[in-house]
């Protein structure tokens, strides 16, 4: 009998989480320090508004899609942490997806269920999500979006995306190898022979159509939220992320300048340079690597976190859900390879907390060497995605290298 399997792994990852959720119940009980994450509490707040037939802008610091708090107003009439099991369902789709990702680019059940524990089984993961953050939603929708054009379910596929932006707009960032993917065969077969041709490649019916769906279901969603809450909706989840300033430390290395510069114009200006070389090095990786779906989200991803203005724990897992299925195309051995990367990635940020402990429970003024540490973590997450990117090998999903390194993978179970 097999313990290595999907099914198993998803079980143990159900089991892991629903043991964090009755602890974060007893901890909320009788600990001073919560176990629930303060978003949680603002997402019930909202929850309750919109309930109640208000805005869930009326609650301060709510910067989100009315989407999800109409989708969290269980919480007021069934049960408080309705909310936590949604999103360990989410996580849970999450790593059946990374299963059935995997699986199609030819790995074995064993192997493929190996990866989902990357997922399923991290503690990390398990505690964001039981802890009461929404980003497993957005993983959710981003994975089945990736999924769905792997199975060349365009249409599907698009309408996902238009709702995994809406949800939260970083996955636009994956527009670019999205349409570099869908310029290729099998979405593209006609000779580019001729410039005409090459133009029409350009604008491909699949391109058309991924932009034409995406686009309507991003609009009509907005156009709706729009209608019932009006300018409120687009200043508070659109536009308040582009002028956002926090004075909260966080690992970005952003928030010292900000943070001493917080009631100056010098401020918003500062915030507003920050996506400048953000933009630049998300753009480069995605048409770097656009030939290779996931890896170049992946690396974009990574990029975008690392070089955002505000970067919390949260934002990991945006990452860490493309991780799994990407790494059976990295040389890159677990012992000592992987292992010195996770080690430099998790010491950067234990760094970074040493000192957050000391400015918050011991009130010791540690600011400077918080910034010290932002920048520590900036330059380790850098180098990380210099070391990934050397090692990996760039597989498109319906080239020859993926389908070689899938009849590779036929000929060896053959041969067992």
């Amino acid at each position: 009998m097999r313990l290595l399997t999907t099914r198993n792994v998803v079980a143990g990852g159900l089991l892991l989480r629903v043991c964090m959720l009755f602890y974060g119940l007893w901890q909320d009980a009788y600990m001073t320090v919560k176990y629930t994450d303060i978003d949680y509490n603002v997402f019930t707040d909202a929850a309750f508004l919109v309930w109640g037939g208000s805005s869930p802008y009326q609650r301060l610091t709510y910067r989100y899609t009315p989407v999800l708090a109409w989708l969290l107003t269980p919480n007021i009439w069934l049960h408080a942490t309705f909310g936590k099991w949604l999103f360990v369902t989410c996580d849970c789709i999450v790593g059946i997806l990374i299963a059935r990702i995997t699986r199609l680019r030819g790995t074995s059940e064993r192997a493929a269920a190996a990866y989902a524990a990357l997922w399923l089984l991290n503690p990390q993961v398990a505690n964001i999500s039981t802890r009461g953050s929404a980003e497993s939603v957005v993983c959710a929708a981003v994975m089945a979006t990736f999924y769905a054009f792997q199975r060349k379910h365009v249409v599907r596929g698009s309408a996902m995306f238009g709702l995994a932006v809406h949800l939260k707009i970083y996955p636009i960032i994956y527009a670019l190898p999205l349409l570099s993917m869908l310029g290729t065969k099998p979405f593209v077969v006609s000779d580019r022979s001729s410039s005409w041709a090459r133009v029409r490649g350009l604008f491909n019916s699949h391109r058309i159509k991924f932009f034409a769906v995406s686009a309507s279901v991003f609009l009509a969603l907005n156009t709706a939220m729009f209608g019932i809450y009006g300018q409120e909706f687009v200043e508070e989840t659109y536009l308040y992320h582009v002028t956002r300033k926090d004075h909260r430390h966080n690992y970005s290395m952003w928030f010292l300048p900000i943070y001493l510069r917080f009631y100056s114009p010098a401020s918003v200006v500062m915030g507003l340079l920050s996506f400048i070389p953000q933009a630049i090095v998300v753009v480069t990786l995605g048409l770097s690597f656009g030939g290779d779906l996931y890896f170049a989200a992946f690396a974009q991803t990574f990029a975008f976190v690392a070089y955002n203005k505000v970067c919390t724990a949260q934002y990991f897992m945006w990452y860490i859900c493309l991780l799994p299925v990407i790494w059976q195309y990295n040389s890159r051995q677990l012992v000592p390879g992987a292992l010195l990367l996770i080690g430099i990635w998790l010491g950067s940020q234990a760094f970074y907390l040493q000192q957050a402990y000391r400015l918050e429970f011991l009130g010791e003024n540690t600011l400077v060497l918080l910034w010290a540490a932002g920048a520590v973590i900036f330059l380790a997450n850098n180098w990380i995605l210099c070391q990934i990117i050397s090692s990996q090998r760039i597989v498109p999903l319906f080239g020859t290298n993926s389908s070689s390194h899938t009849n590779s993978q036929a000929e060896s179970k053959k041969s067992q």
